[in-house]
């Protein structure tokens, strides 16, 4: 699996377990660190901790086991690390305070939708029958 699909795995756990403000900064052309960071926001220690959890036990059962993680302690800021790409989970206020995206500011930053969300924009919702009692 390259690096993208990857990001694109993550992603998919990330909304499952509700994260949300998902932004991928793409660092390919800025280091050799890693080609991507996921950051994302949760509103609690215990959604910061399933986002975490999901992730990590979801692509280990996939045989892809994380280089190293840190952070289930504080849980303000989960740091999840598969080398090529690095999932950054973060309590809202922890996020505003650390950054990142305007730390990396140099790399591309996308911010990714939930496609779940994505498939009902747009659809008119189901009309409601008229009872005819």
């Amino acid at each position: 699996m390259d690096s993208r699909e990857l990001v694109d795995q993550i992603a998919e756990h990330i909304f499952s377990k509700k994260g949300y403000d998902v932004h991928l900064l793409d660092l390919r052309n800025l280091t050799a660190i890693s080609d991507y960071f996921i950051v994302c926001s949760a509103d609690s220690d215990t959604q910061v901790k399933a986002i975490a959890d999901e992730i990590d036990k979801s692509l280990r059962d996939r045989g892809i086991k994380c280089w190293h993680k840190e952070g289930y302690k504080a849980l303000s800021w989960v740091l999840i690390d598969y080398v090529d790409v690095v999932v950054h989970v973060f309590k809202k206020d922890a996020r505003a305070f650390y950054n990142l995206e305007k730390l990396w500011g140099d790399g591309v930053v996308t911010k990714l939708e939930d496609p779940a969300l994505n498939a009902t924009v747009g659809k008119k919702p189901a009309r409601s029958k008229k009872s005819t009692l």
